[in-house]
């Protein structure tokens, strides 16, 4: 696999998730049919006049579920991938009196993903998708971004794949020389990972520990309310975080 025409190493980490979801896009939604417990224990806790803006919303599972619970208020769910963004449009059809469900294109590494979206939001969820975006750098300006798109009081979901915590995910890790790097050319605790259904591939993940996302809460302005995990084997393969928008 190579992603040398790419001229950062943090470019070529993203060009190899973006082939990842460009090739296995209905593969991962087929694997991910169904919340994560962690997801489902959320999603209750938004009103069903909510206005919601979801990063990363792969294939619309969010809204189906937001509108088995009656949902019936303004939800922007935004991905950059066509095949993903192609199913989750069907969870959008036929929409309640006054809703507003809309799946857009966006790239959260184009620093202008977050441009002419109907802000400020109630809540913004962000779930598996920071850690598949490379760079201290860049994730700090997407989550600045995201503290922008909320109204004071506002709330941040979000959540974070702890794999380390997985003997079978442990063994899954991968020499960087397959994606054309080398260790130091990556940041601490930035990972390979392998792929195996309905074909191989390589994917991009950066493991956070829950000092780091406080560190990244501090710096962008946010208050953390409440963390927890869950999800996977034994509960323990997902790091979640409820942030809160200060009302400065």
């Amino acid at each position: 696999m190579n992603f040398s025409s790419a001229s950062t190493p943090n470019e070529r980490l993203l060009a190899l998730n973006r082939a990842f979801y460009a090739q296995f896009g209905a593969a991962f939604a087929e694997k991910r049919g169904r919340l994560q417990p962690g997801v489902a224990r959320l999603l209750p806790r938004i009103p069903a006049d909510a206005r919601v803006l979801d990063v990363g919303c792969g294939h619309g599972a969010v809204l189906r579920h937001l509108r088995e619970q009656g949902f019936h208020g303004t939800y922007i769910g935004l991905d950059f991938s066509p095949d993903l963004l192609q199913l989750a449009r069907q969870e959008a059809a036929d929409p309640p009196p006054g809703a507003d469900f809309r799946f857009l294109a966006r790239d959260l590494a184009s620093p202008h993903w977050a441009e002419a979206l109907p802000a400020p939001f109630d809540f913004v969820l962000a779930f598996s998708v920071l850690h598949h975006l490379p760079g201290q750098d860049l994730r700090r300006r997407i989550v600045a971004q995201i503290h922008a798109l909320l109204r004071p009081g506002g709330l941040f979901f979000h959540s974070h794949w702890q794999f380390l915590n997985s003997p079978r995910w442990r063994n899954r890790i991968q020499p960087w020389d397959l994606a054309g790097l080398t260790p130091d050319q990556v940041e601490p605790n930035d990972y390979l990972l392998d792929w195996r259904h309905r074909g191989t591939g390589l994917r991009y993940v950066h493991h956070f520990s829950d000092e780091e996302l406080r560190a990244l809460a501090e710096e962008t302005g946010f208050q953390v309310r409440e963390t927890f995990l869950s999800d996977g084997e034994g509960g323990r393969l997902g790091l979640y975080h409820i942030w809160e928008r200060g009302n400065g």
